[in-house]
């Protein structure tokens, strides 16, 4: 058997071979890296114009039944009760939550948004793959009256990008207005799960899931329907978005976006060691003395007992990079080793100039040169086993190449993904 039967395909591969998508695996699919127009093409569009993405690669899951929330406030590391807003108040129908599910030893079984559906109903998306792993972790805490579906390969996801966004999505609604209104970031209208009371259609009647989310750091959608729905809404999408620049996008071009926007790799930048000390401690129920678990969940106890390693975002001063094999390492200048390197990618819509770090989306009044042309950044995340400031610089190495970075706890500066719609439309 080769290794193409082998791999799974997305409603979506026969588009992609149309449009000359460059294949490779990537989590047990056969996925588009990039397309003709070339990665750094497909990353600058989504800063500038829009770009989307196949993402039905993505598994998702639906939890139904009175102990449902309760599963979750077991298994998941949020607090379920206090997550949206400054307060923070409970997760309400219709948003969405961003979180980790961790093992007994604090390691990361894989990271998830959980959206809730109604009292009683909840959508949890996941990665490539893992549909059935976290399936099975939470059948082993579920109570009885919970009924767990996974549906992997039965959902389309695709992914629409950029600051045109809203406005290429607004001819294909049936009701952009209303749509658009009850639409803050990390927000959905739409169900398509058993139990929908509350519809969402297309203007020629498809019916779809719409999420106010993404995975670049940019404004823009994420689109789930049925798996035979996808390539239509594909299509439509892509004659919509014509007048906008819109281009279909790759797997590379995702993974400069998200490493840029600070958003982390499950089983690559977070996975089998014990979670903390990271960017992204915020997913944990913090206390208002930010020590303390304001719930009890799998994983805590070992949490509390503090982790060796410190994970921290970094930016170079070129657009070199060193890749994040085994053999390459994090040093001090002294030359001693001090961790490893998780994540290293170029963001090509940033430069530096003088001491800050900007982009083709910064204003000219925030610091942007009028003819500013960025060569790109090398960017990513490092392990390391001490504590270092943001601004302090350490080595990324690979045998006799070297290059130094410096940490941060930004990297792509004027990101668009929390604007409001009104604002881009």
């Amino acid at each position: 058997m080769t290794e193409a039967r082998c791999l799974r395909t997305t409603p979506l591969y026969d588009l992609h071979i149309q449009q000359q998508a460059n294949l490779a695996e990537f989590g047990g699919y056969k996925m588009p890296l990039w397309y003709p127009t070339g990665a750094k093409a497909e990353h600058l569009a989504v800063i500038e114009r829009a770009g989307l993405f196949d993402t039905s690669h993505m598994a998702v899951l639906s939890l139904a039944g009175d102990g449902a929330f309760d599963l979750l406030q077991q298994c998941f590391s949020r607090d379920l009760n206090r997550c949206l807003g400054k307060e923070p108040g409970p997760l309400k129908p219709h948003r969405s939550i961003y979180g980790l599910f961790l093992k007994p030893d604090g390691s990361v079984l894989d990271d998830a948004i959980v959206s809730e559906l109604d009292g009683r109903r909840y959508m949890v998306v996941v990665n490539s793959a893992m549909g059935p792993v976290v399936a099975k972790h939470l059948q082993q805490f579920a109570a009885p009256s919970v009924q767990i579906m996974d549906h992997t390969d039965r959902i389309g996801k695709i992914d629409l990008q950029g600051p045109a966004a809203a406005k290429i999505l607004e001819p294909l609604l049936a009701d952009p207005e209303s749509v658009f209104a009850e639409m803050p970031y990390f927000s959905f209208v739409g169900d398509i799960f058993p139990g929908a009371v509350r519809p969402l259609v297309l203007a020629d009647g498809t019916p779809l899931l719409l999420s106010r989310s993404g995975y670049t750091g940019e404004f823009g959608f994420e689109l789930f329907c049925a798996g035979s729905d996808t390539g239509h809404i594909w299509r439509s999408l892509l004659q919509a978005g014509a007048p906008y620049g819109l281009i279909a996008c790759g797997l590379a071009a995702r993974d400069s976006l998200r490493t840029g926007a600070m958003l982390p790799l499950s089983h690559q930048d977070i996975g089998d060691w014990k979670f903390g000390n990271t960017p992204w401690s915020f997913v944990l129920p913090l206390g208002p003395d930010g020590r303390g678990f304001t719930k009890p969940f799998i994983g805590a106890e070992a949490l509390q007992a503090g982790s060796p390693y410190h994970t921290y975002g970094f930016a170079g001063y070129d657009p070199r990079k060193i890749p994040a094999t085994p053999a390459s390492e994090v040093q001090t200048k002294d030359g001693e080793c001090i961790g490893t390197i998780l994540t290293c990618t170029t963001d090509m819509a940033i430069d530096r100039v003088g001491t800050a770090v900007v982009s083709i989306a910064t204003s000219v009044s925030q610091g942007r040169p009028q003819h500013f042309q960025p060569r790109g950044l090398s960017c990513g995340f490092i392990r390391i086993n001490r504590v270092h400031k943001t601004g302090e610089t350490v080595l990324l190495v690979a045998g006799k190449r070297k290059i130094e970075v410096e940490i941060r706890n930004q990297i792509r500066p004027d990101r668009t993904a929390r604007r409001a719609i009104t604002e881009l439309r």
